[in-house]
């Protein structure tokens, strides 16, 4: 019987530690990984101005900013071109390497690319962590509701036991074979 990878899918109100979760799991797995997170930016006096894309292997790009042109959410315009020029390239599906995919969200899925790319990944032959909205498009609803995707609930108050639970899912054979890893970033 063929082991299929696991796709695993954080979700959880904003501020939980999902991308916290994300960045120890992949620190902890020594394993070769691709993909990207994304960190809030904050302004004068700590209030958060947007949101930018951190490839694994170091570049950042603006993903959003309070007041940009372009499309919305909330108070945030979305700028897709880093995340389409340089972070969905970091997302190809591979044999033996984990993919990281933070966020499946309401801004991200302004682009087609990347709706497409994240379909891709989720059918290849790739093991994924990500995180995905709690709500949003039919594309999250649809991703949230994949056969072959596990969707792990995170609180404020499960996120360290997290950890472990999640490791364990992702060690499988084809993960552990790799030597090296984009993820430097993640290993300070």
């Amino acid at each position: 019987m063929e082991t299929r990878p696991p796709k695993i899918l954080l979700t959880g109100p904003p501020g939980c530690g999902k991308t916290t979760l994300i960045r120890k799991i992949v620190q902890l797995l020594e394993v070769p990984a691709r993909g990207f997170y994304t960190e809030e930016v904050r302004g004068a006096g700590g209030r958060r101005t947007g949101f930018d894309v951190i490839t694994l292997d170091g570049r950042r790009g603006r993903l959003s900013e309070a007041g940009f042109p372009g499309p919305r959410v909330g108070r945030y315009g979305v700028d897709l071109q880093f995340l389409e020029n340089v972070a969905l390239s970091r997302i190809e599906p591979a044999p033996g390497i984990l993919i990281v995919i933070d966020e499946i969200g309401k801004m991200e899925c302004f682009s087609r690319r990347f709706v497409e790319t994240v379909g891709n990944v989720l059918a290849g032959s790739s093991a994924v962590l990500g995180t995905v909205a709690r709500g949003g498009s039919p594309f999250i609803r649809e991703v949230r509701k994949r056969e072959d995707v596990t969707v792990v609930e995170v609180t404020v108050g499960n996120r360290d036991d997290l950890v472990e639970e999640v490791i364990d899912k992702l060690r499988i054979e084809n993960l552990n074979c790799g030597h090296g890893s984009e993820s430097s970033i993640l290993n300070p």
